[in-house]
């Protein structure tokens, strides 16, 4: 899927933040790359609410890296799956971690308060901005949006995948849990 941006014009602030959170689109194929499980990769940024996230701090820990932007109708129908299994997960050694593409800070900081307003505790997930002057991330900028990069507790990358997050993923995390 390649990311239209939208005008200003096109619709209203409060109209786009809506449709960030609940709006869907159809079925678009995920591509999966297994990398082969030698890479251990290096992502930090720094979450809306200001605190540093470093990948480095999850070993231990399976993660979930969602490469996502607020524009971005397929990211916004997986936020309801990707909840779902954050709180199925809550009890395992899983993270999930968002990386905001939005060109712009303000979208995604707006959609971080309406989450905030709207979402239990319990199925938000911490997100970093990809364009701040702190970010880092030496997996690559995705081609594709979304995208997703599995992280296993040893902090090796084991497969990335373009578009909607195949069933195969979230099985490949149950293994690795």
């Amino acid at each position: 899927m390649q990311r239209v941006p939208l005008s200003k014009n096109s619709i209203n602030r409060r109209s786009f933040i809506a449709m960030t959170l609940l709006a869907g689109s159809g079925p678009v194929a995920a591509q999966i790359t297994a990398p082969g499980g030698t890479s251990v990769p290096d992502l930090e940024g720094t979450s809306a609410d200001g605190k540093r996230l470093r990948l480095v701090d999850f070993r231990g820990r399976v993660v979930l890296v969602f490469y996502w932007a607020t524009g971005c109708p397929v990211c916004r129908d997986k936020m309801r799956e990707l909840r779902a299994n954050l709180m199925g997960w809550q009890s395992q050694p899983f993270t999930l971690l968002g990386v905001n593409m939005d060109m712009r800070r303000q979208d995604w900081l707006d959609y971080e308060r309406l989450v905030a307003q709207s979402i239990p505790a319990g199925q938000r997930f911490d997100s970093v901005w990809a364009g701040g002057s702190d970010f880092r991330d030496t997996m690559g900028r995705p081609t594709q949006l979304p995208s997703a990069c599995v992280i296993d507790k040893n902090g090796i990358l084991v497969e990335q995948y373009r578009g909607r997050v195949p069933v195969e993923a979230w099985n490949r995390i149950a293994d690795l849990i």
